[in-house]
């Protein structure tokens, strides 16, 4: 953080650095940054805001109103809107790329890893202790968010309760409660002029639901299935990167049982341990289900609508970011993704939480968590893998 009394370094129309040093800078970030998304957004911040002055705080602050507004990944919308801050499309593009691009080739490798030796009691033991102390970063986080985005807000409150119980219920997340989420919040706050006249705007909405149903219904090859499925996850899914949890597991586990609960909890655990947005776990599950093509096709059906809902409304923002109606929508969905997320948590808990080591491996990354707020948490997941190594074997003997 700045001290008081100073600034950050003003920054000209005509950039001061090239195109290139940004990639670089990003690719750097993509295979170093770990933390989750506000760490990531809070390292933006300080290399290139205050640290360099490449990018004005206007500037960066439009990126994250931007990046809270549009669904997707946070890290990653922020990263590419401040590519296009200077460069454009083009340097949207390429700082998209070098972001995401370390950590996907990352999550190949493990995924190789888990597939080729996944069966050994080395890789289980692992995965037992790791399981176990996501569950308590989870946890953690989803406080941490609920404390930040819901408040003590009335409205917020009851749609994040909602969702944290439908979560909870189904073991899936609805994508179409979110947008309702927003959309209540938008008429309770800021209701627009024509709500009154009713008719043909109302009768258009009720016809989204029938046409999500008739897309679920087509038998699609595997590839294609799995691309429709990751682009609607990157399209509807808002929040922080674990607001992406939820979501996958009711369509890759629940829906489609590509993999079964033992696997999606490894899954969230490599996107722990890998540097990088956390959703780039959805590469790590395209390749347990169809290899390094489901991998790439899963990739890229995520971070598409990603890409393309930061550079198409970029020119824009500036005018309409700041209406009530769009401020109310993005806090009703920001509601409903932190009551996903804790609904969550729950869901996963059944799963990983089975014994008593486990237990008390979460409840220890929990208190670790509170006591020590600085601690990162790839040094819990390696000394969790640890514990899984020692302990895993003895239980099954």
């Amino acid at each position: 953080m700045q001290q008081a009394g100073t600034a950050a370094p003003e920054v000209s129309d005509r950039p001061a650095y090239t195109l290139w040093q940004l990639v670089l800078y990003f690719l750097g970030l993509g295979t170093f940054g770990f933390g989750g998304p506000v760490a990531l957004a809070g390292y933006m911040h300080r290399d290139l805001v205050e640290r360099r002055g490449w990018i004005s705080d206007g500037d960066y602050k439009e990126g994250i109103a931007l990046a809270q507004l549009a669904p997707g990944p946070m890290a990653a919308q922020l990263a590419i809107y401040l590519g296009y801050v200077h460069y454009r499309v083009l340097g949207a593009t390429l700082i998209g790329l070098a972001f995401v691009l370390p950590s996907f080739l990352m999550v190949l490798a493990l995924g190789w890893a888990y597939v080729r030796f996944g069966g050994l009691t080395w890789m289980q033991s692992v995965f037992y202790g790791v399981g176990a102390a996501v569950i308590g970063i989870i946890a953690i986080s989803a406080y941490k968010l609920t404390t930040k985005s819901v408040g003590k807000d009335k409205l917020l409150w009851a749609i994040y309760l909602v969702l944290a119980a439908v979560t909870i219920i189904t073991e899936s997340e609805i994508a179409l409660l979110f947008l309702a989420a927003g959309v209540l919040a938008w008429f309770w706050r800021a209701p627009p002029q024509w709500l009154r006249q009713g008719g043909a705007n109302a009768l258009a909405a009720t016809q989204l639901p029938a046409a999500s149903g008739l897309l679920g219904t087509l038998d699609w090859p595997l590839l294609a299935q799995i691309g429709v499925f990751f682009a609607k996850a990157g399209a509807f899914v808002f929040g922080s990167g674990l607001a992406i949890v939820p979501f996958l597991y009711g369509g890759v586990v629940t829906d489609h049982q590509w993999l079964n609960d033992k696997q999606f909890v490894d899954a969230v655990a490599v996107a722990m341990i890998t540097p990088g947005p956390v959703v780039i776990t959805v590469g790590f599950i395209g390749y347990l289900v169809a290899g390094l093509p489901g991998a790439c096709v899963a990739a890229l059906a995520t971070f598409l609508p990603c890409y393309l809902l930061t550079v198409l409304p970029a020119p824009y923002f500036k005018k309409y970011g700041k209406l009530p109606a769009i401020l109310a929508f993005v806090e009703g969905v920001t509601a409903a993704a932190v009551g996903a997320i804790t609904g969550a948590v729950i869901v996963l808990a059944k799963r990983s939480i089975v014994d008593v080591p486990t237990i008390l491996l979460a409840l220890a990354t929990v208190a670790l968590l509170v006591k020590f707020k600085k601690l990162p948490e790839p040094v819990i997941i390696a000394g969790a893998a640890l514990i899984g190594l020692a302990v895993y074997p003895m239980l099954r003997h």
